[in-house]
């Protein structure tokens, strides 16, 4: 085992280890919620928001501890933006990491709510983040202003509408770059901003983390269209080609699939560039940005 492998498998137990605190007990007359929003969130996965948040406080000096509750907060947005992803108002898929979609399990209605309740709950746990021994005053104001704004119309929201308004109609590589540091980038970036801002960087440390996320970011959608194309759907958990099938706008579909891979393969070389300035401590951050080009799910 590497020690990347080592670190992120270390660092997923402890996040999962984690949301399993984090969420409301299934019981009550909302039971039947709390059952689904545990379904998504605890189906798996690589957990690579939260390991960005933790890594990047590391970076800077801090300890997972620090920044736990708001790395699970970023997790637990990911998974409501999946749940209503695959609504069939939207994506319609049946399958999310080789097991069947939420609304599949417990309907649409009851999904529409996990994903509301998954999102609200977030915002709760980055303010329980101001309870944790040296998290400098107003940092948890700053993220939490740093996470609207990435999930919201500004961010991942914006990024979905813009991606659903370009479906079945031309688009040039300006827009899907848009879209896509949008839709995916927002979030990643944010991802390592909240490690840096709960562990008191300085400005210029933030935003040495901020450049390496947006490159990060545009580098793991760019990644996850080209496994759409060619990925092995059993290693996925869903099908391949969807992107195809809905026209959606994608770097494959502006560019070319070698065009798309050699962005990709330049955006790490810019990722860990954009790391230069941590003097020595971004290696792991380094490391994940290959991590995530190699990726084969």
């Amino acid at each position: 085992m590497t020690a990347l492998s080592s670190y992120l498998e270390e660092k997923r137990l402890a996040v999962e280890a984690a949301l399993r605190s984090a969420l409301p007990p299934a019981e009550g007359p909302a039971a039947r919620l709390h059952e689904a929003m545990t379904y998504s969130l605890m189906a798996g996965g690589k957990r690579i928001r939260p390991i960005l948040a933790i890594a990047a406080a590391e970076s800077c000096g801090a300890d997972a501890a620090r920044v736990m509750p708001a790395a699970c907060a970023l997790e637990f947005i990911h998974t409501y933006s999946l749940v209503h992803d695959d609504l069939p108002c939207m994506d319609n898929d049946d399958l999310r990491r080789g097991r069947p979609t939420n609304h599949k399990v417990y309907g649409e209605t009851m999904a529409l709510l996990a994903g509301d309740g998954l999102l609200t709950h977030a915002f709760r746990l980055i303010a329980d983040n101001g309870h944790v021994p040296g998290v400098p005053a107003g940092a948890v104001a700053e993220v939490l202003a740093v996470v609207a704004d990435a999930a919201g119309p500004t961010g991942m929201v914006g990024g979905q509408a813009a991606d659903w308004l370009a479906e079945g109609r031309e688009t040039g590589e300006a827009e899907v770059v848009y879209i896509h540091t949008h839709k995916t980038g927002a979030m990643i970036r944010a991802s390592v901003l909240v490690g840096a801002i709960l562990a008191g960087a300085p400005e210029s440390r933030r935003a040495a983390l901020a450049s390496y996320g947006e490159k990060l970011g545009l580098l793991f959608q760019i990644v996850d269209d080209c496994l759409n194309v060619e990925g092995d759907a059993a290693r996925l958990g869903k099908a391949t080609g969807s992107d195809a099938a809905h026209k959606k706008a994608t770097f494959p579909a502006v560019a070319g699939l070698p065009a798309a891979k050699a962005r990709a393969d330049a955006l790490v070389a810019e990722a860990r560039g954009a790391l230069g300035t941590l003097n020595g401590h971004g290696g792991m951050l380094a490391d994940l940005a290959e991590f995530v080009r190699r990726r084969e799910s």
